[in-house]
C-alpha cells in the first residue's frame, strides 16, 4: 500500500461521505424540480393567478427576449459592478475601523455607542440623504451598499480581534514583539474565520444595498427592472429579475466560499500556525543570553 493512499477504513468513511454529498444535491435538484413543476401547473390550471405570479414558462420567455434585444447583460453588469464595489469597500473600511478601534481602546470606548446605534439604524432611511449629498447616481447606490455592509463589518471583526486567545498575546509579547507584530502575525491571521464568515454576510448585505438604491435612484440594474416591471404591472419581468438576481447572489456566494478554500489550501489550515509560528522562528535566531547569566547573584 503507497503512503499516499487511505486505510481500508479511511476508504470506507470517504465513500459514505460522497454518497451522503450525491444525495443532498439530488434531494435539493428534486426539490427544486417540484416546485417549478407545481408552479407552472397551478398557474396553467387556473388554480392560481398567472397575471399576478408568472409562471416558469412565462419567466423563461422573458429572459429570452431581454437576452434578444440586448437589456438583460447591461442591467446584471450595471448591478453587479455596483455589488462589488460596494462589497470590497465596505469591507476593507469596515475592518480597517476595526483594527483602529482594536489599536486604541480609548477610541473604541468613545465610539462604540455611537456604531451600535449606527448599526441599528435603518439603511434605507439614509438614502434620501446620499442623494442630496452625493447626487441620484451611481455613487449613491455604492453609498448605499458600503453603509449597509460597513457596520456589520466593523462590529464583527472587532468582536473577533478582541476574542484572540490572551495567552497567545502575552506570549509574543514576552518575545518581545511590538504591537504591530501581534497584529499582524496573531491577531488577524487568528480571525481568518471571522473575515470570511463576515464576507459570507456582506455578500447578502451587498445586494440588499444595491437593490435599495436602485429602487430610489436608478436607470439601469436589476432593480430598476423590478421597480419597472411592478409600476407597469409586468409580473413577469419582475419574477424573471427575481431570479436572475437569485442567481447572480448564489454566484457571488460561492466565489467567497471558493476564495476561503483557496487561501485555506495555499496557506494551510490555520492562517495562524504559519504566521505565528514564523515569528516564533523569528525569536528563536536572536541571540539570547546564556542561562546563568539570567540567573540572580546569591545574596551575600
Amino acid at each position: 500500500m503507497s503512503e499516499r493512499s487511505p486505510s481500508p477504513q479511511r476508504a470506507v468513511y470517504l465513500r459514505a461521505q460522497r454518497r451522503r454529498r450525491r444525495l443532498v444535491l439530488a434531494l435539493q435538484i428534486l426539490l427544486l424540480v417540484v416546485f417549478l413543476g407545481w408552479w407552472e401547473l397551478s398557474a396553467r390550471l387556473g388554480w392560481v393567478d398567472a397575471f399576478i405570479v408568472s409562471s416558469p414558462s412565462r419567466v423563461v420567455h422573458t429572459l429570452v427576449g431581454l437576452q434578444a434585444s440586448g437589456e438583460l447583460w447591461l442591467h446584471i453588469g450595471t448591478s453587479c459592478l455596483e455589488v462589488v464595489v460596494g462589497f470590497v469597500l465596505g469591507t476593507l473600511l469596515g475592518t480597517l475601523i476595526a483594527i483602529g478601534l482594536w489599536w486604541s481602546e480609548l477610541l473604541s470606548r468613545v465610539l462604540d455607542p455611537y456604531l451600535v446605534v449606527l448599526n441599528a439604524l435603518p439603511k434605507t432611511a439614509l438614502g434620501p440623504v446620499f442623494i442630496v449629498w452625493i447626487g441620484a447616481g451611481t455613487e449613491s447606490i455604492i453609498a448605499m451598499t458600503v453603509a449597509i455592509s460597513l457596520f456589520v463589518t466593523i462590529l464583527n471583526m472587532h468582536v473577533g480581534f478582541l476574542s484572540t486567545d490572551r495567552e497567545k498575546i502575552r506570549l509574543m509579547q514576552t518575545l518581545g514583539a511590538t504591537r504591530h507584530q501581534i497584529l499582524w502575525r496573531l491577531v488577524i491571521p487568528a480571525n481568518y474565520a471571522t473575515l470570511f464568515n463576515t464576507l459570507r454576510v456582506n455578500v447578502g448585505l451587498s445586494w440588499v444595498g444595491v437593490i435599495m438604491g436602485e429602487f430610489l435612484v436608478s436607470k439601469a440594474g436589476l432593480g430598476y427592472l423590478i421597480v419597472y416591471g411592478s409600476q407597469v404591472f409586468n409580473m413577469d419581468l419582475v419574477m424573471a429579475t427575481v431570479l436572475v438576481l437569485a442567481v447572480a447572489a448564489v454566484v457571488m456566494y460561492q466565489l467567497v466560499l471558493w476564495l476561503e478554500k483557496f487561501v485555506k489550501k495555499r496557506l494551510g489550515v490555520t492562517l495562524l500556525n504559519c504566521f505565528f509560528g514564523g515569528f516564533c522562528r523569528y525569536c528563536c535566531r536572536r541571540p539570547c543570553a546564556p542561562a546563568a547569566s539570567r540567573r540572580r547573584p546569591p545574596s551575600a
